[in-house]
């Protein structure tokens, strides 16, 4: 796999640790980034279970693939990227638009073509 795309998969991957941990380790932080708010003990435990589980198994993924080569993991997470990025899309369908939806969508989308370019560039 080129430099570059090694880069951009490692950036990725630090960004999803980063919100992973977050997500894990001090969910009431990241109500705000995820414009959620916890019910009680059980919606702590929503943020640190899906969320916090789903970003730090990606990271998982991402990191074998960037140690052994073997970037089949890599198409695993770019379609949950993708399936989040559809998940905004029917929410601005369905809810109506509203700019900062944007940003995170952008940025799944491309972290999606990233992992997907990086894949079958090294097959």
């Amino acid at each position: 796999m080129e430099l570059t795309l090694q880069i951009l998969v490692t950036l990725a991957t630090l960004m999803l640790l980063g919100l992973g941990t977050m997500s894990m380790f001090a969910p009431r932080r990241m109500t705000a980034n995820f414009a959620l708010e916890p019910v009680g003990t059980p919606g702590l435990s929503t943020i640190r279970s899906v969320m916090g589980g789903l970003f730090l198994a990606s990271v998982a993924l991402l990191v074998n693939g960037l140690l052994t080569g073997e970037t089949l993991g890599f198409v695993a997470v770019a379609l949950l990227m993708g399936a989040v990025a559809l998940g905004r899309i029917v929410g601005i369908l369905a809810d109506g638009f509203d700019k900062a939806v944007v940003p995170p969508l952008v940025v799944e989308l491309v972290i999606a073509s990233v992992l997907l370019t990086a894949h079958f560039s090294a097959v």
